[in-house]
């Protein structure tokens, strides 16, 4: 779910009109992930640029043929204690599953 989230956000925001992931994006994925489970404040998001700029700043979107990266986590909230029982070993307590992509930004001015 992670992933498909990632894809999509980077889809919209590296497009011709965009070329950011700003706050009012971060918050609608929160609100979509929300809505198949994930408790919103666990989400720890990060946007960035591959030439160095903030990718998250509407009046100063990435340019063409720059890459806009973008992460998201969440904790395994003990999702794997059960394994326990047949002996697997889950995941720490703190770790956390991640997804993330890049994608060129197609934004001209």
């Amino acid at each position: 779910m992670l992933q498909k989230e990632v894809d999509y956000m980077l889809e919209v925001g590296a497009n011709g009109s965009h070329g950011y992931v700003d706050d009012a994006a971060l918050e609608a994925s929160r609100q979509r992930l929300r809505q198949h489970g994930f408790q919103t404040e666990k989400l720890w998001y990060s946007v960035s640029a591959t030439n160095g700029a903030v990718a998250s700043n509407p009046s100063s979107p990435v340019l063409r043929g720059n890459g806009i990266e973008l992460a998201i986590s969440y904790p395994y909230d003990g999702m794997f204690n059960i394994d326990r029982l047949i002996g697997i070993a889950a995941p720490a307590g703190s770790a956390r599953m991640a997804a993330s992509g890049m994608k060129m930004s197609e934004y001209v001015p």
